[in-house]
């Protein structure tokens, strides 16, 4: 006996209609990313370059990295996932310093740094920055009981600053210009900095304002120390990712310049520079500046060096 064919219904028929244009139409997406934004979607992870001690932009708290500039990654991560139209989507974070993130950054050891990162005319040989996130000076930090006031008072003493930064270059340029005669050390990182003053190995440590102003605040005796020195520059900080990637650029700014412009920048700074943050639930007590409320009415990516 013969039994007619079983024709698919109308209802099978259009799914299958559905699911092969949809697939069609991811496949064509996928083909259209390029660069970063590819990478991502192909291997469902993105490589989240964070600092362990850049408090309070990117820390381990004892529980997981938070800070400032994390909380500005995730949201551009969140924005990836939303761009990339993935349902899931893998964060991993890679513990960098400032002398490795830039060579980890072109090796792809990781995709993104939202941490301290100073974007300088220098840099940008190396690494593509977005819209800058802050503004700050270089200054310094020291023993209160020191009678340092001033960068003229670090003459013939030891200092310290961290190595790979920039202001390890504007103290070195100091040293030579002003025949000061400084024996300067540079470290791994900001913690070992913060460690080497503490223990009198060092008279000052150079460094970013906001940072030695959250190790001050952070410290269990912030009445000890005391942030002081005419600035040595003024520079920003902003994230970082790999040169001539334009669509990772256009996603990166997009977000920084809606946080900055909705007044979201202006109450995430309130959370970690004038209120209690983690672990300890100290406050930095370090307002917003005039410059950073202009920075934020006004988004660009111009370095200040």
């Amino acid at each position: 006996m013969m039994f007619a064919a079983r024709r698919p219904s109308r209802m099978r028929t259009a799914l299958v209609a559905l699911a092969t244009a949809w697939l069609a139409g991811s496949s064509a997406h996928a083909q259209e990313l390029s660069g970063t934004l590819r990478k991502i979607h192909d291997n469902g992870v993105v490589l989240l370059g964070v600092r362990e001690a850049s408090i309070p932009f990117s820390y381990f708290d004892g529980h997981g990295t938070v800070g400032y500039s994390q909380t500005i990654a995730l949201a551009i991560v969140d924005q990836i996932k939303k761009t990339l139209g993935l349902s899931e989507l893998k964060v991993r974070e890679v513990a960098v310093t400032s002398s490795n993130r830039i060579p980890m950054l072109q090796n792809s050891q990781i995709d993104l740094e939202c941490g301290s990162t100073t974007h300088t005319h220098e840099r940008e040989s190396e690494a593509a920055f977005s819209d800058s996130f802050f503004q700050y000076a270089v200054r310094m930090i020291v023993h209160r009981s020191s009678g340092i006031s001033d960068f003229p008072d670090l003459a013939g003493k030891a200092v310290v600053t961290t190595a790979g930064t920039s202001d390890e270059r504007l103290l070195r340029e100091l040293n030579v210009d002003k025949h000061l005669n400084m024996r300067i050390a540079s470290v791994r990182d900001h913690s070992d900095a913060f460690a080497a003053l503490k223990e009198d190995r060092a008279v000052a440590f150079v460094m970013d304002e906001p940072i030695v102003y959250g190790f001050k605040a952070t410290d269990p005796h912030p009445d000890d120390f005391v942030v002081t020195g005419t600035p040595l520059g003024y520079e920003v900080y902003a994230c970082m990712f790999r040169k001539g990637d334009a669509p990772m650029r256009e996603l990166v700014n997009g977000v920084i310049e809606r946080m900055q412009t909705s007044g979201d920048a202006e109450r995430l700074y309130n959370v970690w520079f004038t209120q209690p943050i983690p672990p300890h639930g100290i406050n930095l007590n370090f307002p917003l500046s005039a410059a950073m409320r202009a920075l934020f009415a006004h988004p660009n990516d111009r370095a200040l060096d």
